[in-house]
């Protein structure tokens, strides 16, 4: 199931006040964020609170979160925001109460790797990066294809899996640091069978009559964590937009990016009439089927998120700084675009035609991007200063 989909729901809850897209998303991920909520916390009815705060705060960020969100990773980090809160607010528990308690309510029999990484795991997923936490959730969390990775967080499926492998040599690393040899497929396996188990059936019925009215009918201790997590998801999001190490500038300008030539020329707007592409939602499957063509259009619709394979990318409704990063390649967050960007929403699609060298759709719509909007990019070194949450 694409990402976007996630995004169509909560564009659905928060433009058409849809009660029946919310209660999919909160069954699709109350057990992602309880069983977060459960190993930060250690306690089950301390996760109950936490996951009902996770999604009010759902609920009220619903019309800020963009159309390249990871829905699950959101929440993901979100519930782990959100219960390091708690603890210093309400519990501190020992490391050895939190391992007895997760090794008495797993179903399934644990394993000695999963008793070892589990009291460890979140501290150790909360120091990755967004691209590298969002991999991990998706995959070995949610149980999705590489295909599937990839799709979600705008890269191919090599990419994706390149990505992946990377994020758990970085777990393994941390694992180890703390006395836990083992290998990373070890550790995938663990994750995978262990990380996610059923919340108690009640819980969705409850926060779901609590999210929905954004947290008027909620309690005051719940009401209190969501606003220390505000405050604190705040500070991350600035602290993240000051750690900032080897980034990409893309500006206007007479900056040039040397781009390798390519075989066959991906036919430019007037030249293609096809417009099947402009689905409501993006669609890989529609990408898929396109002609060879760039086009960079007005949207015609609300956002409805992107994607990319090895030969082709496609946008339904993106804004220009979307529009740019996946012609470049290089994430949101090692991106930094002018001040003044161009506005407005866009549909856009670069795919190259069969035999075309490796990135030819993308060096396509970097041109189309030169041409309709003066913006190129070029690749830059910068030394910030970062400031660290411990």
């Amino acid at each position: 199931m694409p990402e976007s989909e996630d995004i169509a729901l909560l564009r659905q809850y928060s433009e058409e006040h849809s009660e029946t897209a919310f209660a999919t998303l909160v069954e699709r991920y109350v057990n992602l964020v309880y069983s977060t909520a459960l190993r930060r916390a250690g306690s089950a009815p301390a996760a109950e609170e936490i996951t009902q705060a996770v999604f009010i705060l759902l609920a009220k960020k619903a019309d800020s979160l963009g159309g390249k969100t990871v829905l699950s990773g959101w929440l993901y980090h979100t519930a782990q925001l959100t219960a390091a809160n708690f603890l210093r607010g309400e519990i501190r528990r020992q490391q050895r109460e939190r391992e007895a308690h997760m090794q008495s309510i797993l179903n399934e029999p644990p394993t000695e790797t999963w008793m070892q990484i589990a009291p460890l795991l979140e501290d150790a997923m909360a120091r990755l990066g967004t691209r590298d936490r969002d991999a991990i959730v998706l995959r070995f969390f949610e149980n999705k294809n590489l295909r599937e990775v990839g799709a979600a967080i705008g890269t191919s499926e090599d990419a994706a899996k390149v990505r992946v492998n990377r994020a758990l040599e970085k777990l393994r690393k941390m694992f180890a640091k703390r006395g836990v040899n083992s290998t990373t497929s070890v550790i995938a396996g663990a994750i995978t069978a262990h990380s996610v188990h059923a919340a108690p059936a009640v819980l969705t019925k409850t926060i779901f009559a609590v999210a929905i009215a954004k947290g008027a009918t909620a309690g005051t201790s719940t009401l209190a964590l969501v606003k220390g997590a505000l405050k604190v998801m705040a500070w991350t999001k600035a602290k993240t937009a000051m750690a900032v190490g080897v980034g990409v500038l893309f500006a206007a300008g007479s900056a040039t990016i040397a781009v390798k030539e390519i075989k066959q020329k991906v036919q430019a707007s007037s030249d293609v009439a096809d417009d099947s592409w402009r689905v409501r939602v993006f669609d890989s499957r529609v990408m898929d089927k396109a002609k060879p063509q760039v086009k960079i259009l007005p949207a015609k619709q609300a956002p409805g998120g992107y994607g990319s394979s090895a030969n082709a990318c496609m946008g339904i409704g993106a804004s220009v700084g979307e529009i740019v990063t996946m012609a470049y390649q290089h994430g949101s967050t090692r991106t930094i675009l002018p001040q003044k960007m161009p506005g407005g929403r866009y549909d856009f699609i670069a795919k190259s035609p069969p035999g075309s060298d490796a990135g030819a759709a993308f060096a396509a719509l970097q041109e189309e991007v030169k041409k309709q909007f003066g913006l190129i990019g070029h690749l830059e070194t910068r030394d910030e200063d970062v400031l660290v949450l411990v």
